[in-house]
């Protein structure tokens, strides 16, 4: 027995007779136990309404941010939500008319590796392309929410290779200028902790198609980005030729007022009127982070941004796609397509 407890007990012998030292601690554990298991119960109580409403509220900021990511639908849209995208399927192209998801800075932290495992959407009621539509065709299967964004849980991993998040892209813009956005896009989302995204091609009638599905062949591809996590909200567009680039990004920035009157949607409508208007109407390249891929050299989008709203994708020119006339060490000719005016896809010029 410790010096402490030999002290206590004696005292406590001292002051009441030995009969009754038995009873009187029985009667102190009848009495004072309930009151304090009591009081650990309210207290965990208390704890968990805490640990409650702290979930709720980062909750409830996710799910606001899930609504006001997707762009304005009709009933009749195929409206499919993955794990950590929502997509708008376009039976008549076989892909994705928009995909929409929020992209915050814990989520560009890489979990689970590239799975490369493309497959059919299975939640496509009338079916998505396959592996035989893209086969041979020349084409790269270009993600539109990028995988690389989604790696950070197995499922939502999986799911970025659905063909239903799939468009056919040139080798060279795929590989090229469209994965320096999707980079400089995980940038802005450590940079800024949360961003929202809808991304997608331009689709018209009368473009090429590939596969016995009759994939359309995008022209354009779009970004519409939305920064609400800081005092300063913004936005910004961009619209890139499917081929391969040479400009910087900020080249090809627009306002998201000007990308929803060439593609015919409506972003982020459930925003305050007044802030959606003041957010989409101007883009400030200063108020992004640009990465050494992009400089400021080029014009400001607000000069270059009537072009874009005096043409539709269907009027607008992009070079003519031919097949590559490189040869492959085999001898065989390259399937690759290219709209340079070499004639030559990327790798054989």
């Amino acid at each position: 027995m410790g010096q402490h407890e030999h002290d206590k007990n004696s005292g406590f012998a001292l002051m009441f007779p030995k009969p009754l030292q038995t009873n009187l601690l029985k009667c102190m554990q009848i009495t004072f136990l309930p009151i304090y298991q009591s009081m650990l119960k309210i207290k965990f109580h208390s704890l968990f309404i805490a640990f409650f409403f702290l979930i709720n509220s980062l909750l409830s900021q996710h799910t606001q941010n899930d609504i006001l990511v997707l762009p304005h639908y009709s009933e009749s849209d195929q409206i499919i939500r993955h794990h950590a995208y929502t997509l708008c399927y376009n039976e008549k192209h076989e892909q994705a008319s928009w995909v929409a998801y929020e992209l915050t800075r814990s989520e560009t932290q890489k979990a689970v590796e590239r799975s490369n495992k493309f497959i059919i959407d299975p939640l496509v009621k009338t079916g998505s392309a396959s592996d035989a539509d893209y086969k041979a065709s020349g084409y790269d299967r270009g993600h539109l929410a990028p995988a690389a964004d989604m790696g950070w849980s197995e499922q939502s991993m999986r799911e970025s290779f659905y063909y239903s998040n799939m468009s056919p892209q040139l080798p060279a813009f795929n590989r090229g200028i469209w994965k320096q956005l999707e980079e400089l896009v995980r940038d802005w989302a450590i940079a800024e902790d949360t961003i929202l995204v809808v991304t997608g091609p331009l689709l018209r009638d009368g473009l090429s198609t590939i596969g016995n599905n009759k994939v359309s062949i995008p022209e354009y591809y779009y970004k519409a980005i939305l920064d609400l996590s800081g005092k300063t909200h913004k936005g910004i567009g961009f619209i890139l030729p499917n081929q391969a680039g040479n400009k910087s990004l900020q080249a090809y920035a627009v306002t998201i007022d000007s990308l929803e009157k060439v593609s015919g949607i409506d972003f982020y409508y459930q925003l305050n009127d007044a802030i959606e208007h003041q957010l989409e109407k101007q883009v400030c390249l200063t108020c992004w982070e640009w990465n050494d891929a992009s400089d400021t050299k080029h014009a400001a989008p607000e000069r270059r941004e009537t072009k874009v709203l005096q043409q539709s994708p269907s009027k607008q020119s992009v070079g003519k796609t031919v097949q590559c006339s490189g040869y492959t060490k085999s001898g065989t000719r390259c399937k690759r397509k290219t709209s340079g005016s070499s004639g030559k896809c990327y790798q054989h010029e």
